[in-house]
């Protein structure tokens, strides 16, 4: 049948509330979506993450252990999670628990565990995960690219903060920060299970009625540079950790998604058999692994790769990779490497959606991104349908993936 989109009336605001009933299994979930409340709405480095940290802290009343324990003792699943641009507190639970399930998180969002002790308790682990990745290169790698293509942005923070940030959050920001954006008409519900649809617009609504309307603010869109650089770093490393970056020009709600998404395959992420894996692992032997993608966001696009290589093998790595970007771009694409992406995106569907979440996450996706439910659907056609010239005219108009930005992190060279 598939999820249906409808709007739940809270006081004076509507709340898009997305739900797919299905009674394959005895089981429902729900997630509270809050959009402009990811890590990119950070006032301080590292805040959203921490503030999801201290919600998955039980409550004040029953503290930590004790609320975990009313949920595992009927099997209830109660987590918070924050994306880059949404913030999700989901439950989940079999049919007979739900009604249980939600009072627990109605008392979650009224008696958070606001106090010192958890606060101090999670600012440890916090810290403790961010002292592993001073030594983790693929993380170093990755953020500073990140700063190169976006400077003065919250893009170019770690989401996580750093030991000094998450060092200086204290407990009343993490409550202004939630009080601040955990509004109803900041939510999106997203419901699905052995459940009715109405049954499920109760549930929803008795959570939905417990929050506030807040002010918060719409996060910036944010443009990749195209700088054409390469960074490199020096570390106590036994491999060079490639990461490149450049802009690239599709809006999130653009008309030629379908198009971008089989060019991107082709040329870096259909792992083997795509042009960087082809041209830097099986000619050339670089690299265990190469890898590229079109990153299509609401707030920012870019396009971006990474490969693993040898100290020696970093330079001749880096001009392979600008090698094959202006090869795809100059040339485009092969009718046989269209024709196999085609059956391959196609062919793999069911794949992608034959769980309930799946299904539910893709219609939030289809929602979020300002398209019909069930649109994805007319998206497979439209790939069906691409012509040989249509999509390598579409490569052609995008140049400015070969702005390319590296950032490398290596070793001293023997």
């Amino acid at each position: 049948m598939g999820a249906n989109l409808s709007q739940l009336k809270i006081n004076n605001t509507e709340v898009p509330f997305i739900f797919e009933e299905n009674k394959n299994l005895p089981i429902v979930s729900m997630q509270l979506i809050f959009k402009n409340t990811g890590s990119l709405s950070d006032t301080k480095s590292g805040l959203v993450q921490l503030s999801a940290a201290l919600l998955n802290e039980g409550t004040k009343k029953e503290g930590s252990v004790g609320f975990a324990t009313k949920l595992e003792s009927r099997a209830i699943s109660l987590g918070t999670h924050a994306g880059k641009e949404t913030f999700v507190i989901e439950v989940g639970s079999l049919k007979e628990e739900f009604p249980y399930a939600i009072e627990r998180l109605k008392e979650l969002l009224t008696d958070p565990n606001y106090t010192e002790e958890t606060l101090s308790k999670i600012k440890t682990q916090a810290i403790g995960n961010l002292k592993r990745k001073e030594s983790d290169f693929d993380y170093i790698s990755s953020l500073e690219l990140k700063k190169m293509l976006f400077p003065n942005t919250p893009l170019a923070k770690a989401s996580a903060g750093t030991v000094e940030s998450v060092e200086s959050i204290k407990l009343v920001e993490i409550d202004k920060h939630l009080g601040d954006h955990l509004g109803v008409n900041n939510a999106i519900v997203v419901m699905g299970g052995d459940i009715s649809q109405k049954e499920a617009s109760a549930f929803a609504t008795t959570v939905l009625s417990l929050l506030s309307i807040t002010n918060s603010k719409e996060i910036e869109s944010m443009k990749a540079l195209g700088k054409k650089q390469v960074q490199e770093k020096i570390f106590k490393s036994e491999q060079a950790y490639v990461y490149f970056g450049s802009p690239l020009n599709i809006a999130y709600d653009s008309k030629e998604r379908h198009l971008a998404k089989v060019a991107s395959f082709v040329l870096g992420s259909s792992g083997f058999g795509s042009r960087m894996m082809e041209d830097i692992r099986v000619k050339k032997g670089l690299a265990y692994s190469a890898y590229s993608r079109f990153n299509i966001n609401k707030t920012h696009s870019y396009f971006s790769g990474y490969l693993q290589t040898k100290i020696e093998s970093g330079e001749e790595a880096v001009n392979s990779v600008k090698e094959v970007v202006e090869i795809f771009l100059d040339k485009g694409i092969t009718q046989e490497e269209l024709t196999s992406a085609q059956q391959f995106i196609v062919g793999s569907e069911p794949l992608r959606n034959e769980t309930l979440s799946q299904r539910l996450g893709r219609a939030f996706q289809e929602f979020y991104t300002n398209k019909p439910l069930g649109s994805s659907v007319e998206d497979l056609k439209k790939i069906e349908a691409i012509k040989l010239e249509e999509i390598n005219a579409f490569i052609k108009q995008h140049k400015e993936i070969a702005d390319l930005s590296f950032s490398v992190v290596t070793g001293q060279k023997g």
